[in-house]
C-alpha cells in the first residue's frame, strides 16, 4: 500500500478520538476535547526533547543543549498562547458539559506529572491522583526514583570546571530540586567569563519562565472558570494548583541574577 500523507500520520485514526459525551452534543465541548489532547501531545514531544536534553548535559554538548532547549522553550511558548483558545469558553460553556467530565480531572494527566518530575519538582504525595491506575504509578514512580534535568545539569557543570558539593550528588533523587549557594559561586564564575555558555543558560532561564507562566495561566483560566470550586471528580481545584506557582526548575539560575 502506498505511504500516504494521511496514512503516515494515522489521520483517520486521530480525527476519530474527538468524541463528545454531552446528549445533545454542546458545541463548546469540542474545543474542550481538542485542547487537551493537543496539550498531551506536546507533553509527549516536551518529555522527548527533555529526554535528549538529559543525554546533551550528561555529554557537555554545549551546542546539542542549547538547540533542544530553544525547542522546548518554543514549545512552552506555544503552550502558554493555547490558553488564550481555552479561555475564550466561558463558565456556562463550560458548565453546559462539565457533569459529562465525571471524575475525570486534569490532576489525572500521568504526562504532566511525568514532566514535573523530569524537571525536578518531585512530590512523592501526588502519586494518590493515580491510585487507580497501575500503570501510571509504575511509570510515576520510575521518574520519582530517576535523576531529573536538573541532576544532570549537575554533569554538564562539572565538565566546566565547576565542583559539585558532595551533598548535591548524594541527596535523595526522589526529593525536589533544592538551590545551593555553592553551586551558584560556580554558575556565576561561568556567567561571566564563558559567553558561550550564558547563551545556554539564558535560554534554561527562558524555558523556566514559560513553564511558570503555562502554570500562572493554567491556574487563573481554573479560577475565572469554576472559581473556588473544587475540579471535576473532586480535584484539590484553584488553591491546590496555587501551591506549584514560581517554583523553578533551575532555581540557583534565578538566584545569581542580582549578582550579574
Amino acid at each position: 500500500m502506498t505511504l500516504t500523507y494521511s496514512s503516515y500520520l494515522k489521520l483517520d485514526q486521530l480525527l476519530a478520538l474527538q468524541q463528545p459525551l454531552s446528549q445533545p452534543v454542546e458545541h463548546d465541548e469540542m474545543l474542550f476535547i481538542i485542547i487537551h489532547q493537543v496539550h498531551e501531545l506536546w507533553f509527549k514531544q516536551l518529555l522527548h526533547e527533555l529526554e535528549k536534553v538529559q543525554d546533551d548535559l550528561r555529554a557537555g554538548d554545549l551546542y546539542g543543549c542549547i538547540a533542544t532547549f530553544k525547542r522546548a522553550r518554543t514549545i512552552m511558548k506555544t503552550l502558554v498562547g493555547q490558553v488564550d483558545i481555552l479561555e475564550t469558553l466561558t463558565p456556562l460553556q463550560f458548565n453546559s458539559f462539565r457533569d459529562r467530565l465525571e471524575t475525570s480531572s486534569g490532576f489525572q494527566s500521568v504526562q504532566f506529572r511525568e514532566l514535573e518530575f523530569l524537571l525536578g519538582y518531585k512530590r512523592a504525595d501526588v502519586l494518590r491522583y493515580h491510585k487507580d491506575n497501575p500503570e501510571a504509578l509504575e511509570c510515576l514512580g520510575r521518574r520519582l526514583r530517576a535523576p531529573s534535568v536538573h541532576d544532570c545539569f549537575y554533569d554538564f557543570l562539572e565538565k566546566y570546571g565547576v565542583a559539585i558539593p558532595p551533598a548535591l550528588r548524594e541527596r535523595d533523587a526522589t526529593l525536589p530540586t533544592q538551590p545551593d549557594e555553592v553551586l551558584q559561586a560556580g554558575l556565576l564564575f561561568l556567567y561571566k567569563n564563558r559567553p558561550d555558555l550564558q547563551i545556554l543558560f539564558e535560554l534554561m532561564t527562558d524555558f523556566d519562565e514559560g513553564f511558570q507562566e503555562w502554570r500562572y495561566r493554567h491556574v487563573k483560566l481554573v479560577e475565572r472558570t469554576i472559581g473556588s470550586k473544587r475540579g471535576t471528580g473532586g480535584s484539590p481545584g484553584v488553591e491546590f494548583l496555587k501551591r506549584s506557582l514560581f517554583q523553578p526548575v533551575f532555581p540557583d539560575l534565578w538566584a545569581i541574577r542580582h549578582q550579574l
